[in-house]
C-alpha cells in the first residue's frame, strides 16, 4: 500500500511549522521572563512592586518544582552524572560558556558481580551501573573499592579500565 502523492508535501509543511514553532519558543521560564521585564519599568515604586511580585512567583515555581535553577558547578555536576547516557541534546546544561566535553570519569565500584554469561555488572558508588558488553577476561576480579576509569570509545561506546587493567567495553545501564 502507498500514501497519496500529497501525503509527502503535507508531511514536509508539517515539519516546516514544528520547526517554526520550535524557533520561536523563548528561551526562558516564564517567571524567569516576567522578573526581567520588571527592568523596563521606569517608575521606582512600580519597578519595586513588580520585582516584589515576580520573585515571589519565582520561590513558588521553585518550591512547587515547576522551575529549576542552577548554577555552572551544578550543570557539571549533571553532565558529569549523565556521562554515558544517550541524553537528547538539551541548552540546559550548555548555557553561558561552551561546556567542557566530559568524555572520561573516574569512580569507584561499591559492587562488582559476574553474571551468569560471565561478563560483569559494576556498581558504583556514585549509583551508575556499568554493564561489560565484551566477553573479554579480566586478570584480576574486580572489587568493592576498585577504581575504575570509564572514557568514551567510538560510535558512542565506552571503555573501562578497573584498577589499571586492560581496558573492556561496557555500556551503562543505570
Amino acid at each position: 500500500m502507498t500514501a497519496p502523492k500529497f501525503a509527502l508535501p503535507v508531511l514536509i509543511a508539517a515539519a516546516l511549522c514544528a520547526g517554526a514553532a520550535y524557533a520561536q519558543a523563548p528561551l526562558r521560564a516564564p517567571t524567569m521572563q516576567a522578573l526581567a521585564d520588571c527592568r523596563a519599568i521606569t517608575d521606582p515604586q512600580a519597578r519595586l512592586a513588580c520585582y516584589d511580585k515576580a520573585t515571589a512567583a519565582m520561590i513558588a515555581a521553585e518550591v512547587q518544582g515547576d522551575l529549576v535553577t542552577m548554577d555552572r558547578e551544578q550543570r557539571r555536576a549533571m553532565r558529569r552524572q549523565a556521562f554515558g547516557f544517550n541524553m537528547p541534546s538539551s541548552t540546559l546544561s550548555d548555557r553561558g560558556d561552551r561546556p567542557e566535553e566530559v568524555d572520561r570519569v573516574t569512580a569507584r565500584v561499591a559492587r562488582a558481580y559476574q553474571q551468569g554469561d560471565g561478563k560483569w555488572s559494576l556498581e558504583l558508588e556514585d549509583g551508575a551501573v556499568w554493564v561489560q558488553t565484551e566477553s573479554a577476561t579480566l586478570g584480576r576480579r574486580p572489587k568493592d573499592g576498585s577504581t575504575v576509569e570509564i572514557r568514551k570509545a567510538a560510535m558512542g561506546s565506552y571503555f573501562i579500565n578497573i584498577d589499571g587493567q586492560r581496558a573492556i567495553r561496557a555500556k551503562r545501564v543505570k
